[in-house]
């Protein structure tokens, strides 16, 4: 029986143990490695401390669904593939498993971070020194319609409503053919539908903003990382292209925190108050950086028609992440 009353455990709802849940996760394992199928490599080699580390972590939550940051993307899922059957080999099987073409590493010829030159980690749609390099990925014990996915990933940052683009007196920065090409997502913006034998079709919205750090006055990286957040605002009041159909839960790290940090915190104090939207953990850090101490940005906030029955931001593993594993168990 999963234990629901522990010290960082929120038990919000009282039902008959009969009652059918759905346990939802997001974790950023942290697990990017320095070049391509390195990560591969250490899943494969089974004795990789971190990699066992976020394994146990995983197994611990035991959740039915989970969302993963800071997982290496190849153009075959070959490390997903392998990071599922590591779990499968130690009792916890994910028979599905989705991760999509992701914007990080994803090279321009343009200057795209104001530097003065093109071909570096900074000039890529999403911050990345090769393509795929700390993205998402996910976990689930259900079935993935995988026909129905919406990829928001190719969404340009011009087109979203109301874009925050950064400018100086020089005009857009960093130049207008620049952002005539800048995608929205420095990951991907994800809808995926899990299909469930008693509660139906859920939608699955995941996202991972960049930092809203490491630029100059013109506040590029803020901006972009405001916008990845309000878009889902956006998606939730009907500006875009696809409504979601409830239920749904949205998941990822915005590298956001509501109260603390350099970021626009209003972005994510908006979304966490959105009438469509229930907080289960309010005011609970998720991640300790050395720079900044406890900061929440890692969320799991489901639909208002969901019934929330436990919620807890799991001890930090420091071997694993910087990050704990949030979880939420829902039910009809």
């Amino acid at each position: 029986m999963r234990q629901f009353c522990t010290a960082l455990l929120l038990c919000l709802i009282a039902l008959p143990a009969t009652a059918e849940t759905l346990r939802i996760a997001t974790f950023n394992t942290e697990l990017s490695r320095k070049g391509p199928g390195l990560l591969l490599r250490d899943i494969r080699k089974g004795d990789d401390p971190q990699v066992n580390a976020v394994l146990d972590t995983l197994q611990q939550a035991d959740a039915d669904v989970i969302t993963l940051q800071g997982f290496d993307y190849d153009l075959g899922n070959a490390a997903l593939e392998a990071f599922a059957k590591a779990l499968s080999d130690r009792g916890s099987p994910y028979p599905y498993h989705f991760a999509g073409p992701p914007n990080a590493g994803l090279q321009t010829d343009l200057d795209m971070d104001g530097d003065g030159k093109p071909g570096g980690a900074g000039d890529a749609q999403g911050y990345g020194r090769f393509y795929g390099a700390g993205s998402m990925a996910i976990l689930s014990k259900l079935p993935i319609a995988g026909e129905d996915i919406d990829d928001f990933s190719t969404l340009l940052w011009r087109d979203l409503p109301g874009a925050l683009l950064p400018q100086t007196e020089a005009g857009p920065f960093p130049s207008a053919e620049a952002q005539s090409i800048q995608r929205l997502s420095s990951h991907g913006h994800w809808i995926i539908p899990l299909e469930h034998p008693t509660l139906g079709r859920i939608q699955l919205m995941t996202f991972h903003a960049s930092p809203p750090v490491f630029d100059g006055p013109e506040d590029r990286n803020g901006k972009r990382n405001h916008d990845e957040v309000i878009f889902w605002i956006h998606l939730l009041e009907g500006r875009l292209d696809v409504v979601p159909k409830k239920p749904f839960v949205l998941t990822g790290d915005a590298n956001l925190d509501p109260a603390k940090g350099d970021g626009r915190s209003i972005a994510i104090q908006n979304l966490l108050a959105h009438p469509m939207l229930q907080d289960p953990l309010p005011d609970q850090p998720t991640v300790t950086w050395s720079q900044t101490g406890p900061m929440r940005v890692d969320y799991v906030l489901p639909s208002r028609d969901w019934q929330i029955t436990g919620a807890q931001v799991m001890p930090i593993n420091p071997e694993a992440s910087r990050h704990s594993l949030v979880w939420v168990d829902l039910t009809k």
